[in-house]
């Protein structure tokens, strides 16, 4: 190849370099997470995440419910709730206030949609739907409550107890049942004792 014909070759080449579009950006850069992310951050625009799939907003924990959450723990009565839950195949998430909630609970008994072992409180649906119902969830965790003040795992025979007498009383395990109208009978569910005339059969003015 003579001088000459390796300087148009060259000329050639220096041409097409010269002529060569850019590749488009979007070629060059990574769209990252649904187009949410990018390696290189555009300007004025704000890189999201995807929220964690069973996070819930957190809640401060007064004192009290912390003093709450050390005895339960200590008193074995949340350990067993936590037990239970797996045994039950529940999945436990942080709650407000110090509580887990095990949602999906599966076994037959009890028959309550939801039910506390110490501070782990147990319901048939997920938990979403026990954070939906604010008034439910304040009546289990007054149970939370009941849990420490009876030392831990002594409440379920007391309870137990209590369910008994008020199904003699009332017919059913809540409205004579002392740590449920402590907790809250609307709350729970549970109707209200029928007035004293009405029990006797008399008509009530």
């Amino acid at each position: 190849m003579n001088a000459l014909t390796e300087s148009a070759l060259n000329d050639q080449v220096r041409a097409r370099r010269q002529n060569r579009r850019p590749l488009p950006s979007s070629l060059v850069e990574p769209s990252g997470y649904d187009g949410l992310m990018t390696l290189r951050q555009r300007p004025g625009s704000v890189a999201l995440l995807p929220p964690a799939p069973h996070s819930f907003p957190a809640s401060p924990v007064s004192p009290g419910q912390r003093l709450r959450q050390a005895a339960n723990l200590l008193n074995g009565s949340t350990l067993l709730g936590l037990v239970v839950a797996v045994a039950a195949r529940s999945r436990i998430s942080p709650g407000p206030r110090g509580l887990l909630l095990a949602g999906g609970y599966r076994w037959r008994l009890p028959f309550a949609r939801a039910f506390t072992l110490g501070n782990v409180v147990l319901c048939r649906g997920p938990a979403r739907d026990l954070l939906s119902r604010p008034a439910l969830l304040g009546h289990e965790e007054k149970h939370c409550s009941q849990y420490a003040w009876c030392l831990g795992l002594p409440f379920i025979p007391l309870y137990l107890a209590a369910a008994g007498w008020s199904v003699l009383r009332t017919g059913n395990p809540g409205t004579a049942n002392i740590f449920e109208r402590r907790a809250g009978l609307a709350e729970g569910g549970y109707p209200f004792p029928a007035p004293a005339g009405a029990r006797k059969g008399r008509a009530v003015p």
